[in-house]
C-alpha cells in the first residue's frame, strides 16, 4: 500500500526544520557554485589568452625581420652580359594586388663620394652612390638617425642622405646646414643620416640622392637596379611567383627575385605549432573547467533533495521542480561563465602588459567559455533535477 504525504500532515516545525537550513545555506552554496565555475573558465581563458598574446608578440618580432619584403634585380642574358630592368617595372609591380609598398634604387656607376674635393680619387671608401625614390625609406622600414629623408623638393636638387656606415667612413656625425660632401665634381648638402637598415644592408654603405637629381646632374639612365616590394603576409609566395614576369614581361628569365626569407618559413612553422598548441590547451582547460562545473552543479542539486521533497509535499509538480532547478543551474553557470571570462581577460592583460606583449584573447575562447558553461550547466543540472523530481516526497524528505 502506497503512503502519500499530504500538505496538511506537515507540522510547522517540520517545515522550518526541513527548509530553514536550505534557506540559510543557499546563498553561500550558490556563491561557491558560481565561484567554482568562474575559476574553471578563468583558467581556460587565461591559458588561451596568454598563449595567443605570446604568439602575437612572436609574429610582431618576425614581421620586423622583413618576412614580407622581396627584392627584384636585373640578371644576365644568355651570353652572360648584364641587362637592365625596364623603366616602368616599378609601376607595373605596384599594380600587383597584394603588393602594399614598392620603391627602387638605381646604382650610379663611375661616380664616387668624397668628404672634400681634396681626397685622392682612388680613396672611394667602398661607398656606393644610388638614386632613390621618395618611398624607399617607408618600404624598407628605415629610420633617420639625423636630419630628414628626401622629399619632392630636396629630391630634385644636390641633396644627399648617407647610410650609417657611409657617414662613419666620411666622418659625418650629423646632418645640418653647411655639412656637405663632394660628388661628381659638385657639392651636395647632407640633409640626413640613416640608422642601420637590417632589411636592406646595402643601403648602409650607400649615399642616396633623389631620382630626378640623379638624372639632372649625373646623367642617370633611370633604370632601377633594385626594386623593394612589400606584400601582404599571406601572399608572399604568390607575389614572388609573378614578380619576374611583371617586372620584365619580355625577358622574365633575366630577372632575379629574392626568395622568401627564412623568417617567413619560421613564422609559418610557428603559426602551425601555435594553432595546435592553442587547440590543445583550450580543449584541456575547457575539459577541466567542464568537470568542475558539472561537479559543482551535481552536488548543488543533490544537496537540495530535501527542499525538493518539501516543495513536492506542498503541491509543486514535477515539471515545476525541473524548470526551477534547470533555470537555477543555467543562471549560476551563466554568472560563473561571465565572471570567469572577465577574470581570464584581466589575468591575460596583466601578464601581457608586464611582458610588454600585445593583449590578445581570441573571440572563440570568450564566447566558447560562456557557451560551454551554459551547456555543461544544463547537462549537469538536468539529470539530478529529473532524478530529484521523480522522487516521492517522503523519500526526498528523508534524504540527508
Amino acid at each position: 500500500m502506497t503512503t502519500s504525504l499530504a500538505p496538511s500532515r506537515l507540522a510547522p516545525a517540520d517545515v522550518v526544520r526541513v527548509g530553514g537550513a536550505g534557506l540559510r545555506t543557499r546563498p553561500m552554496r550558490a556563491f561557491l557554485s558560481a565561484l567554482g565555475i568562474a575559476i574553471g573558465i578563468a583558467a581556460m581563458v587565461s591559458v588561451v589568452g596568454i598563449s595567443s598574446s605570446s604568439r602575437a608578440e612572436l609574429d610582431r618580432q618576425l614581421a620586423a625581420l622583413g618576412t614580407n619584403l622581396l627584392t627584384v634585380a636585373p640578371g644576365n642574358d644568355i651570353f652572360g652580359d648584364g641587362v637592365s630592368l625596364p623603366d616602368e617595372s616599378v609601376a607595373m609591380i605596384g599594380r600587383i594586388g597584394p603588393v602594399t609598398e614598392v620603391s627602387a634604387t638605381g646604382k650610379i656607376s663611375g661616380v664616387h663620394v668624397y668628404r672634400t674635393d681634396r681626397i685622392p680619387a682612388a680613396q672611394t671608401n667602398a661607398i656606393a652612390l644610388r638614386a632613390a625614390e621618395l618611398e624607399l625609406l617607408r618600404t624598407v622600414g628605415g629610420t633617420m638617425a639625423s636630419g630628414v629623408w628626401l622629399n619632392a623638393a630636396t629630391g630634385r636638387f644636390p641633396s644627399v642622405v648617407l647610410g650609417a656606415a657611409t657617414a662613419k667612413r666620411l666622418g659625418v656625425s650629423a646632418a645640418g646646414d653647411g655639412v656637405q660632401v663632394y660628388i661628381g665634381n659638385r657639392w651636395y648638402t647632407v640633409i640626413g643620416i640613416l640608422d642601420p637598415v637590417p632589411l636592406a644592408a646595402e643601403l648602409d654603405s650607400s649615399a642616396l640622392i633623389g631620382w630626378e637629381a640623379a638624372k639632372a646632374y649625373l646623367d642617370f639612365d633611370g633604370h632601377p637596379t633594385t626594386v623593394y616590394t612589400r606584400t601582404k603576409d599571406d601572399q608572399v609566395e604568390a607575389v614572388q611567383a609573378v614578380l619576374a614576369r611583371t617586372a620584365d614581361p619580355q625577358h622574365p628569365s633575366q630577372v632575379k627575385v629574392s626568395r622568401p626569407s627564412d623568417a617567413l618559413v619560421a613564422r609559418q612553422a610557428t603559426d602551425t605549432t601555435f594553432n595546435g598548441l592553442l587547440l590543445g590547451l583550450g580543449g584541456v582547460a575547457l575539459l577541466v573547467g567542464g568537470v568542475g562545473v558539472a561537479n559543482t552543479m551535481v552536488i548543488s542539486v543533490l544537496e537540495r533533495r530535501a527542499e525538493i521533497g518539501l516543495r513536492r509535499a506542498l503541491g509543486a509538480t514535477r515539471g515545476q521542480i525541473l524548470v526551477q532547478f534547470l533555470a537555477e543551474s543555467l543562471l549560476l553557470s551563466a554568472l560563473g561563465g561571465v565572471g570567469g571570462v572577465t577574470i581570464g581577460i584581466a589575468v591575460t592583460a596583466l601578464y601581457a602588459t608586464s611582458r610588454d606583449w600585445p593583449t590578445v584573447v581570441p573571440a572563440w575562447a570568450t564566447a566558447g567559455g560562456v557557451a560551454a558553461t551554459l551547456v555543461i550547466g544544463a547537462v549537469a543540472g538536468l539529470y539530478p533535477a529529473v532524478r530529484a523530481a521523480r522522487l516521492a516526497p517522503t523519500e526526498a524528505l528523508a534524504a540527508p
